[in-house]
């Protein structure tokens, strides 16, 4: 579906949009050979795992039930939550300067993001850009995740506006497609000094 009309206000992912997130970061530090990280990354600490945290399970339930599988990597689990805040390394400047700019211009801006409640309150802190963003959507508290449909039309509800309204500006292919599909207008988020030519195409700035 390909919406009719220029969008008027923004719709933003947050992890690897607004700040840069990769468990890699941190547990490039807790394994010193990279087969030994790759191991870990590929079939214990998995994004599939970590995703129920984003469904609204607690990362206490989820490492518990994890290092229940596999307890020689119970140290390591434990710090997905007890060093968190490692896995991210910073903001992406170029998204901080759009938002700030949208805002200054009028723009209503809104997050939905794939990301445990436990968790958001330190994300927002690492931005001023975030208090920018109206009524979020976290999936944990919703308990419905990207890309499934649901959790778009609670940002419909929330935003009180119609797919075709809102740019949506995602790092997963998947996610895009989904809101594609929903007639959203869509930005795949790959490039960071790609994101103001296609905001600029789509007549916000």
């Amino acid at each position: 579906m390909t919406p009719p009309a220029s969008p008027r206000a923004m719709l933003w992912d947050v992890g690897n949009v607004i700040v840069r997130w990769n468990p890699r970061t941190l547990y490039a530090k807790i394994f010193k050979e990279p087969a030994d990280l790759d191991r870990f990354l590929s079939h214990v600490g998995t994004l599939d795992w970590h995703s129920e945290t984003d469904r609204g399970l607690s990362f206490g339930e989820n490492i518990a039930l994890r290092a229940a599988q596999f307890p020689e990597h119970a140290e390591h689990l434990a710090a997905w939550w007890a060093r968190w805040d490692e896995m991210f390394s910073g903001a992406i400047a170029e998204t901080e300067s759009l938002i700030e700019d949208l805002a200054a211009a009028g723009v209503a801006q809104y997050a939905l993001t794939n990301m445990s409640s436990e968790a958001w309150p330190g994300v927002q802190a690492m931005s001023p850009a975030f208090r920018h963003l109206r009524d979020p959507v976290v999936s944990a508290v919703e308990r419905t995740i990207k890309p499934e449909r649901r959790i778009y039309e609670i940002a419909l509800e929330r935003t009180g506006l119609s797919p075709a309204d809102l740019l949506f500006v995602d790092d997963s292919a998947a996610n895009i497609e989904a809101a594609r599909a929903m007639g959203f207008h869509v930005h795949h988020f790959v490039d960071p000094s790609a994101l103001r030519p296609a905001i600029q195409a789509h007549g916000l700035l």
